[in-house]
């Protein structure tokens, strides 16, 4: 069954989702921070682990005992992971993602803030 959307049931859905967008924002930019400073200090740690020489002359669990910075950011990486850290880094993209699928249907589309784009209606003959 198709349905005919007004002009103002079409703002209420643009501001929403705009809105619901851009709530979004401050929290996917705290978790980008996260991500970026855990993913530098294991890649320091890594760096440090790696110029040892020490690390090739004892076991693997021995080296990791002697660089605590590198297994403890490698730990926290792996962990946030586990977390989703991935998909809230993302989120508002995932969001903008699904609803151009749904709207699609509807010969529509939206951009990464949530703006409705609509779309030519196909001519049938």
């Amino acid at each position: 069954m198709l349905t005919t959307l007004s002009s103002s049931d079409l703002k209420a859905f643009e501001r929403r989702l705009t809105e619901y967008i851009a709530c979004l924002q401050p929290a996917t930019g705290r978790w980008r921070m996260i991500l970026i400073v855990v993913s530098v200090c294991t890649a320091t740690g890594a760096w440090n682990w790696l110029i040892d020489p020490e690390t090739q002359k004892v076991s693997f669990f021995t080296s990791l005992w002697n660089h605590p910075f590198f297994t403890i950011s490698c730990i926290t990486l792996i962990g946030l992971f586990f977390a989703g850290i991935h998909k809230r880094v993302v989120a508002p993209s995932i969001i903008a993602a699904r609803c151009r699928t749904v709207l699609a249907e509807y010969n529509m589309s939206c951009d990464d803030t949530g703006k409705l784009i609509l779309k030519p209606r196909p001519h049938v003959q």
